[in-house]
């Protein structure tokens, strides 16, 4: 006997996506925290906006944008990039939607992560 089954739908949660993406983003070397969001009247309508991620979802294509600290004496591009590849293949890979862009805004350096280093 041949059992059927239909399939039914997944639908995942505007902060699963930006949990996903956060995530994704600190694992990567060169990244110290995430920056909160610039402010506008439209970041009451968007989320993650208090971790440093604004997602929209169009027609399944997800766009990113990550408001990212780097750690001082990284090369900004190459952790970038890095940023944009690790986020879009979680992205891709953990809910299968498309990405339509993945935005990075640096918005500061940690400089002073030796010197809290030395005074733990």
């Amino acid at each position: 006997m041949t059992e059927t089954y239909s399939q039914g739908k997944t639908t995942v949660a505007p902060d699963v996506l930006v949990t996903i993406a956060r995530l994704s983003a600190l694992s990567v070397p060169g990244v110290s925290r995430m920056a909160q969001v610039p402010g506008g009247v439209n970041r009451l309508f968007k989320r993650g906006i208090g971790d440093g991620v604004r997602i929209e979802v169009h027609d399944n294509v997800v766009t990113a944008s990550l408001y990212l600290i780097l750690r001082q004496n990284v090369n900004i591009r190459e952790v970038s990039r890095n940023v944009q590849h690790q986020v879009a293949r979680a992205l891709q890979e953990m809910v299968g939607m498309d990405i339509g862009g993945i935005e990075i805004h640096i918005e500061d350096i940690d400089m002073d992560e030796e010197l809290e280093a030395k005074s733990a």
